[in-house]
């Protein structure tokens, strides 16, 4: 089993996939773009399992590089630093955020572009289509009737082996949906992406009451085979990407009040 989680991204996904990491018994080394010193109190509560590091750090001390970040930014990882690495791809493309031709015109798939930015690195999505709390928070014990199960795509065999049991350690049944080539039937707009992960609101509840109940209430679990019908039913669309507006609105509303506070970050 891979002994350190190399984080480049310590915001709100940077910082679930790490409490996974460190419930799990795994290292973790936590970098962001503003350097160590601005992620000091996330790792004391992280524990000694945990330290922040710059991103080159983080890279070298990593067995898998997890790389929670805006997909606009994707060029500015050090491709050279990571040849050889098993980089978990956890972007997700937003046009409203950032547009791509190539991704527009359904040319490649956003793992694609990230992976040939990445040459000698080896890519598998994953971890991507669910929101941070809930990646937490839903993550069970193998054999718990309650674990769920997570698609990852990936060109490596022996890099998807990997992550599968990284995934597994940290609470997740895992299911293969193919090739990077493939990795739109798991990406914005597909069955597989973030409405499964996300819990059903109660009609006739004030916006605060929705908020607090989609942070505090876990989803129904979603079996292996429910997972490959999504999967295998899944559809190229036009436009390509994801859009807020076709987001849990809870979700939304909850980002937005965290990106007003600077919460989400890098």
């Amino acid at each position: 089993m891979p002994q350190t989680i190399g984080i480049i991204g310590s915001g709100l996904v940077g910082g679930a996939v790490a409490r996974l990491a460190v419930d799990a018994g795994y290292s973790v080394v936590l970098s962001n773009s503003r350097g160590p010193e601005t992620i000091a109190d996330l790792i004391r509560e992280l524990g000694s399992l945990a330290r922040a590091g710059t991103v080159e750090e983080a890279i070298v001390a990593a067995d898998i590089v997890a790389i929670p970040v805006p997909l606009a930014s994707f060029e500015t990882l050090p491709a050279e630093k990571l040849a050889g690495k098993v980089v978990i791809d956890q972007t997700n493309y937003y046009p409203e955020f950032w547009r791509n031709t190539e991704l527009d015109n359904g040319e490649r798939t956003s793992s694609e572009l990230v992976q040939r930015h990445l040459k000698d690195a080896l890519v598998v999505k994953a971890l991507h289509n669910l929101d941070w709390n809930h990646m937490y928070s839903n993550a069970r014990p193998q054999g718990d009737p309650n674990r769920t199960t997570m698609p990852i795509a990936g060109d490596d065999p022996d890099a998807k082996a990997i992550v599968t049991e990284f995934l597994q350690t940290v609470g997740y049944d895992v299911i293969d949906a193919g090739s990077l080539a493939e990795s739109w039937r798991i990406e914005p707009n597909s069955p597989i992406y973030f409405w499964p992960y996300a819990p059903s609101i109660p009609d006739g509840l004030t916006e605060d009451e929705q908020k607090r109940y989609y942070l505090e209430h876990p989803v129904p679990p979603i079996s292996a085979h429910t997972a490959r019908k999504m999967i295998d039913n899944a559809e190229r669309l036009s436009p390509v990407g994801g859009t807020l507006a076709a987001m849990p609105p809870a979700h939304v509303a909850i980002f937005m009040d965290l990106a007003s506070d600077n919460t989400v970050q890098k």
